[in-house]
């Protein structure tokens, strides 16, 4: 008999399209999220005894992925794009089944109108996603330091320095995210991880990217070996896509 996954809670975080999100978990640990329980799984005691682990697994639903795409073979990012592996040694969102896993840290419970909500930091989820389950991550066993990571040995090492122009420091002063988030701290470290596709970064142009966090737009380009911060502007409609934006 089929079994029917029901959400138990929502993502929201300043992630608000896929560009530009951690391609794992817990590489940028200044992006904050919180895991909004919905009813009736958003008791209190729910979650009692979990303020005891620092980090937890979130079992997730790819939403945003279109359904019925999938391939057995895919290009992971960290192979450069161009060398195909089995989409079951990947951890890409186009799967079978767009069942996804990310081990994040937990930054407080909090019990709003005496629902339960999880502060996350270190999260690579896009706002909005369905959470399906949560799990407290135990070192003991999660945590197997000798294992064999495949083409994926290591975290990958910052690509460029990020600079970020006098309007975008002046904008990162003037934002202050209801989280408490260090903007330009955030963003250094996203571009850091240099989100451009694995095509690009091998054969660099000079054309403008962006990507939404918050409700902000972020507009910047590869120019002289650094990434450059150019702008940072209220984001325009929902239907507009800063990640692939030509030059304006």
């Amino acid at each position: 008999m089929p079994v029917v996954l029901e959400p138990i809670g929502i993502i929201r975080s300043c992630f608000k399209e896929k560009f530009g999100i951690p391609r794992q978990p817990g590489l940028v640990r200044e992006a904050r999220a919180r895991l909004e329980l919905l009813p009736p799984f958003d008791r209190p005691e729910a979650v009692r005894g979990l303020e005891g682990f620092s980090h937890i697994w979130i079992i997730f639903i790819f939403h945003a992925n279109r359904q019925g795409t999938w391939k057995p073979t895919v290009r992971p990012p960290r192979l450069g794009g161009n060398r195909r592996i089995g989409v079951f040694a990947s951890r890409s969102g186009f799967r079978p089944n767009p069942v996804g896993i990310s081990a994040v840290e937990l930054a407080g419970l909090r019990f709003p109108g005496e629902r339960a909500v999880l502060d996350i930091r270190g999260s690579d989820l896009l706002d909005g996603t369905p959470v399906v389950d949560i799990k407290p991550y135990l070192p003991y066993s999660d945590s197997r330091p000798a294992a064999g990571a495949g083409y994926a040995p290591a975290p990958p090492d910052p690509q460029l320095p990020v600079l970020f122009s006098s309007r975008a420091q002046a904008a990162c002063r003037c934002y202050r995210p209801g989280d408490g988030t260090d903007l330009q701290a955030l963003i250094t470290a996203l571009l850091q991880a240099d989100p451009r596709p694995a095509h690009h970064r091998a054969n660099p142009c000079r054309r403008g990217y962006g990507f939404r966090i918050f409700d902000l737009d972020v507009r910047w380009r590869v120019q002289d070996a650094a990434i450059v911060v150019e702008a940072i502007v209220a984001a325009r409609d929902e239907n507009s896509d800063p990640g692939r934006r030509p030059d304006e």
